[in-house]
């Protein structure tokens, strides 16, 4: 099946991160692509990805960078895709670095941003977006969210059983 998200890491040390998108994709059913470009090593090579990525079929972009966190922005200059930028912790500013890059684009040049490190929050969002035309998608969601609620309640009347002092003792 065709890949309806793309997935693009700044550079392999960010695949362990990214591997939190790639398992909510999978429990979503979403099919996705991976890949590794850089928007200062492989400039060439990220805007061809991103000029591509439509007619591939993708739906959306996640791209991971960190430090000056580029990627994200440079690929959003040559799609029409939303683009997820994650920023990554690195580095001496800890992923804040990464995280201004992302959100302070210019213009015309719109990159959604998740949370440091919030590789699956980013899944999540472009799940999301595809369920705006895909019902299939927009159920899977909808469960997840109920999961969510049922979590919650199920830690709340643990919290109620066991007290306190006992509660954060099991945790």
């Amino acid at each position: 099946m065709t890949a309806q998200v793309g997935i693009v890491l700044g550079s392999d040390s960010d695949l362990p991160l990214m591997q939190d998108a790639v398992k909510m994709l999978d429990k979503l059913g979403i099919n996705y692509e991976i890949t590794i470009s850089s928007a200062h090593r492989a400039p060439d090579k990220t805007a061809a990805y991103a000029r591509t990525a439509e007619a591939r079929g993708l739906k959306v972009i996640i791209a991971a960078a960190g430090l000056a966190a580029h990627l994200p922005g440079v690929i959003a200059a040559h799609t029409i895709l939303p683009v997820i930028g994650v920023p990554v912790k690195s580095g001496a500013l800890n992923g804040v670095d990464a995280l201004y890059a992302i959100v302070q684009m210019p213009p015309g040049i719109p990159v959604a941003s998740v949370a440091i490190n919030g590789a699956k929050n980013a899944a999540i969002l472009a799940a999301q977006i595809i369920a705006t035309t895909d019902n299939l998608v927009r159920e899977k969601l909808l469960q997840l969210k109920e999961d969510l609620a049922r979590e919650v309640e199920a830690r709340d009347a643990r919290l109620k059983e066991l007290g306190v002092a006992e509660y954060l003792a099991q945790k």
